[in-house]
């Protein structure tokens, strides 16, 4: 089984009788990327907060690899990466000499801290600007920087924030590339962004929060199943003829819920995937499939019909 990185039961935080977080619980292992969204207010800063140990909270319980970052933050600080919305470093260093701090702040020796600043900044595409002072760089060159300063430190896990907001296209597209580079070496990630294609693109789960309670949570596919018309399935299917006879044989198939025809198009809602199923009746009533698929929810759908109902 993987290793739990980050769990919560029940994890609760109020400021003067306000509840910003309400009792989260979530489980987040080794390696995913872990999509966290909601808009602002949500709770997801206040959540952060309490997984580094910044802020107690009201009640429940946070674990990240075991350790309680409430008794014991400096040890959840030496294993954790964070990429804020506004990177900051030292302007007036270069991008090696802010590599090096950081290095020396983790207690890496500095033969080993020279190899690795080398290597990484091949990594996030900076080696011919190492030496240069990082108020030269764009906004760009700072988020890639800044990934190469969560990775010098070797956590287990990453937060986040924004990390391509305000990026060109291309730039973001390498961001998203070592983003899931950090994944594939086992580097946990809770991505927060409101740049729900991206997310789309790299997370293997999302979480979503609204008024500070985890409204939704799971893969695209799973979430995209339930937002289908009260968790079922709609199944788009063409054929070459469409007759009573079987519309009739889909509509006795279990699961099948109900079936609609537009043209050469039948239109299937049911509770499960049952496409097999579907092309075995097709097949067996004389007609020819020509195509068929599961219509998609995108995380966009998904979002707002959860923020809605929240």
């Amino acid at each position: 089984m993987a290793q739990v990185v980050v769990e919560t039961q029940d994890l609760t935080k109020t400021y003067d009788g306000f509840t910003a977080v309400d009792c989260l619980s979530m489980r987040i292992e080794e390696g995913e990327i872990f999509g966290f969204l909601g808009p602002n207010g949500a709770g997801k800063t206040t959540t952060l907060l309490m997984l580094l140990g910044l802020t107690e909270p009201s009640g429940g319980a946070a674990h990240v690899c075991g350790i309680n970052p409430t008794r014991e933050p400096l040890k959840v600080k030496r294993i954790v990466g964070y990429l804020p919305e506004r990177v900051g470093f030292y302007e007036d260093l270069t991008a090696r000499q802010n590599l090096r701090y950081t290095a020396e702040l983790n207690s890496l020796p500095r033969a080993e801290a020279e190899e690795k600043a080398a290597s990484l900044l091949a990594t996030v595409g900076l080696s011919e600007v190492a030496d240069h002072e990082v108020n030269t760089f764009s906004r760009g060159m700072k988020q890639r920087l800044g990934i190469a300063d969560i990775w010098i430190k070797d956590p287990k896990l990453a937060f986040l924030d924004e990390p391509t907001t305000g990026i060109d296209p291309q730039g973001t597209e390498d961001i998203l590339n070592l983003i899931a580079g950090m994944a594939r070496r086992k580097i946990t990630i809770i991505f927060c962004s409101h740049l729900l294609p991206q997310v789309q693109k790299v997370c293997g789960r999302v979480g979503i929060l609204a008024k500070g309670r985890l409204v939704a949570e799971g893969s695209i596919g799973h979430l995209g199943g339930q937002t289908a018309a009260g968790g079922r399935y709609r199944i788009e299917v063409e054929v070459a003829r469409s007759s009573p006879g079987l519309i009739s044989s889909l509509k006795r198939l279990k699961g099948v819920q109900d079936v609609q025809s537009a043209g050469g198009s039948l239109h299937i809602a049911c509770d499960k995937d049952l496409r097999g199923e579907i092309s075995r009746a097709i097949v067996g009533n004389d007609s020819q499939l020509l195509g068929i698929k599961i219509e998609e929810y995108n995380l966009e759908k998904i979002y707002k019909k959860y923020a809605r109902e929240a």
